[in-house]
């Protein structure tokens, strides 16, 4: 273990006067070690911290810690142990019920995976439990209902999944904390009943139903619904009478299904500091009053159908402010225009609002005011008129009112084709890049196989949507540039769906961009809605769409880059992590910082253990798919080029969601699709996976008239499923372990749909295959 510290010991001194060292009142035990921040790195030695009987207090925490001493879970008087901020991986041993006396248990922002073990049930006095920022993986354990001393947990930023065990809330009469956000948790709002004692509850990122009224009940301060599927009228929560609003400081309940108006019992929620509603099915309603929540600091009202005129607003303490989105009209309050230079941020796109505009920059003005006028007159100070000679002094006023009015007419016009994106045929040459900001469209685009046309009206008048950060000005001109012009050059791979290129967007966001060149029967609303739901599905197994265009007819949709390259290169085509032909003599693995740059014959392409695990994520973002989302998503192109490889070599599925927004051409396509063709096609998958055989194309000499799957079933049929192992992986791991896995797709490739097991059983079926790593 190493130690990289300026701190000096007094080695001749008693341990008990080492700085971070807490001993007994007769100074003969050492009680409490404190050793954070101190650059410790590595694996902790046995018989060092295990010796320490009588600790009672064990801080190590921001350090450099692989992995801890098997003596550890010896030291059974402890109270408090703080391991946050290291690098330990692996599963948490279930040693760790052999802490019967611990209130304080922080393993937070480190690499633990597997199970929370069951036997957390013997922590009974526990009161803070923050596992936050790991991978641990499947349910809760039930077991946590008997740590009713509990006051604070936090499991976010995990991978946990199923339900809250049954009685979850009549469980913590003491709780006053929860997080549980950014996992793959279901429930209902039932679930927190009972918790009368909490304070602060945030299930943000989760599965969620319900209705949101069940939620509002005792002391709660803080409360963080988002990105979750609660449903219901919020103006309903007002006849909760025995919920206090001056209570609340913070309430996010954006991206969910709300509906009505938004009518809260603002007037007593005196405290409130931040308000998110953004996102959801409200009613077209006026701009709600909030005039007299003077301590507001955070207002999100994006897309939430307001229409009419925005207030004064006189809340002085007002930092952020999103109102983009909606449908509001005329003139923006010149009280609250003064008031914008001081706040952090604020968003008033995609509206019908006016403007003077002179005191923000023209780049503020593209972005944070998208699609509103300039109300400013052209002509002179006024001042400066009046002071004029007399004898051209009407002519010169008409005259820069009407240069002022016909601008502004112009400028709306402009605005308008903008904003609503209609579409309009012109016939003109097909422009270079560097001609487009002078021509119109349309713009003519070709592949190998593909011919497809944007017809738009100017490249920068089409905006580009992305999710993460709305106040960018990108326009269907930065996607020109960012992919050469849609050159074949940046052309990664033409799919179902259609061509997907490579490109860089301003801001340096390396993306992939897929154009759906089959058209589609959705309006423009209702294709943008489509795309920006599918934008806040997210799974660590999931390429994220990261936004969207509608160039004329085509959608296009936009992802995060995946450096490594997909499965189908990965088994049959290019070494891993390239995506053109040049020379692949040099057939090793080559790492630096950012990952993986080039692999060969001899990297982990070669091991079972790295193909089960891209089955194994690939299975999870399909169960996900299938079984955590409402209504389930039907892939209906799952195949090896579909599976990406992400910097850190994790598999990610692509294209989820795309054929709702696809054209008429396949309609009867989608009507017979099923989840269990999405489970057929995962089958033939692992078939490649294991086989190393492309599922075309290669000849069977032994059995001539038949195809890939039929080959691969009928070895598993007789028992001879090792015959059908790719030679590069037979020794890397137990034949019977790839075995299991064939007998696993053989399972999914079924003639019979009804005998197909569901992806939630083959994610279960796949976990009970260990691989040696």
């Amino acid at each position: 273990m190493g130690l990289n510290s300026s701190m000096s010991y007094n080695f001749s001194g008693s341990v008990c006067s080492w700085k971070g060292m807490h001993c007994d009142t007769k100074k003969e035990n050492l009680i409490g070690l404190k050793a954070s921040s101190l650059g410790l790195s590595g694996i902790i030695p046995d018989t060092t911290i295990g010796k320490l009987a009588k600790l009672q207090s064990l801080d190590l925490s921001n350090n450099k810690i692989t992995a801890l001493p098997s003596d550890i879970w010896s030291l059974g008087s402890l109270k408090w142990l703080n391991l946050s901020s290291n690098q330990i991986s692996g599963s948490l041993p279930n040693n760790v019920g052999n802490f019967g006396l611990l209130e304080v248990i922080d393993l937070s922002g480190n690499n633990f995976s597997g199970e929370i073990p069951a036997t957390v049930t013997s922590l009974l006095s526990l009161q803070v439990l923050n596992l936050a920022g790991n991978g641990f993986e499947w349910s809760i354990p039930r077991g946590i209902l008997n740590c009713k001393a509990l006051v604070s947990v936090d499991l976010s930023s995990n991978r946990l999944n199923g339900s809250l065990p049954d009685g979850f809330g009549a469980a913590f009469p003491k709780l006053k904390t929860l997080n549980l956000a950014r996992n793959e948790i279901h429930g209902l709002d039932t679930d927190f009943a009972e918790l009368m004692s909490l304070t602060s509850l945030n299930i943000s990122r989760n599965l969620f139903k319900g209705s949101v009224m069940g939620v509002f009940q005792g002391q709660l301060k803080v409360i963080d619904l988002s990105m979750n599927q609660f449903q219901g009228h919020i103006s309903n929560v007002q006849f909760n009478s025995t919920y206090k609003w001056s209570h609340l400081v913070y309430l996010d309940l954006s991206e969910n299904q709300l509906s009505g108006e938004i009518s809260l019992n603002l007037s007593q929620a005196q405290n409130l500091r931040h308000l998110n509603l953004a996102y959801n099915r409200f009613a077209i309603q006026k701009f709600p009053r909030i005039e007299m929540l003077l301590g507001l600091e955070y207002l999100n009202l994006s897309k939430t159908n307001l229409i009419g005129h925005i207030p004064s607003l006189a809340n002085k303490s007002l930092k952020v402010l999103d109102v983009s989105h909606n449908n509001l009209s005329g003139e923006i309050p010149v009280s609250l225009l003064e008031k914008l230079p001081l706040m952090e941020r604020y968003n008033f796109s995609c509206n019908n609002l006016t403007l003077c505009a002179l005191g923000f920059s023209p780049e503020t003005f593209k972005t944070a005011f998208y699609g509103s006028s300039d109300s400013c007159p052209i002509a002179a100070n006024p001042v400066l008129i009046e002071r004029r000679g007399s004898g051209h002094k009407g002519l010169k006023l008409a005259l820069a009112l009407t240069l002022s009015t016909v601008c502004l007419l112009a400028g709306l016009l402009i605005l308008a084709f903008g904003c609503r994106r209609k579409s309009r045929k012109w016939v003109v040459k097909q422009p270079s890049y560097k001609e487009e900001q002078h021509i119109s469209g349309p713009f003519s685009f070709q592949t190998d196989s593909t011919t497809w046309v944007a017809d738009v009206k100017q490249a920068t008048s089409v905006p580009v949507v992305i999710f993460e950060k709305p106040l960018l000005n990108i326009t269907f001109a930065d996607l020109l540039s960012a992919t050469s012009n849609f050159d074949r050059g940046t052309l990664l791979a033409e799919g179902k769906f259609g061509p997907v290129y490579r490109g860089f967007l301003p801001g340096g966001i390396h993306v992939a961009v897929k154009v759906l060149v089959h058209g589609s029967t959705l309006t423009d609303q209702e294709a943008a809605r489509e795309l920006e739901y599918l934008g806040r599905i997210k799974h660590p197994n999931l390429v994220p769409l990261t936004g969207y265009c509608l160039a004329g007819d085509q959608r296009i949709a936009i992802y995060d880059y995946m450096e490594n390259g997909n499965l189908q290169n990965l088994l049959h085509d290019l070494p891993l992590g390239v995506q053109a032909t040049e020379d692949w003599s040099n057939d090793t693995w080559v790492e630096d910082n950012n990952g993986i740059q080039n692999v060969g014959s001899e990297g982990l392409l070669t091991t079972w253990a790295f193909r089960h695990k891209i089955a194994l994520g690939t299975a999870r973002a399909l169960a996900f798919l299938h079984h955590g989302c409402s209504p389930p998503i039907i892939h209906r192109d799952v195949k090896a080029s579909s599976v990406y490889l992400d910097l850190n070599l994790e598999p990610r599925l692509s294209d989820f969601g795309l054929a709702k927004i696809f054209g008429t051409d396949l309609e009867d396509e989608i009507a017979r699709s099923s989840p269990k063709s999405d489970i057929y096609c995962f089958g033939v998958v692992l078939f490649e996976l294991i086989t190393g055989r492309k599922p075309i194309g290669d000849d069977y000499p032994e059995e001539q008239e038949t195809n890939f799957v039929s080959w691969v079933r009928g070895l598993v049929r007789k028992n001879q499923g090792s015959k059908a192992i790719d030679p590069k992986i037979r020794d890397t791991g137990p034949d019977y372990q790839m075995e299991e896995a064939l007998k696993i797709g053989y399972l999914c490739t079924a003639d019979i749909p009804s005998k197909r097991p569901s992806m939630q059983q083959i994610v279960g079926l796949l976990k009970d295959i260990e691989p040696r790593t």
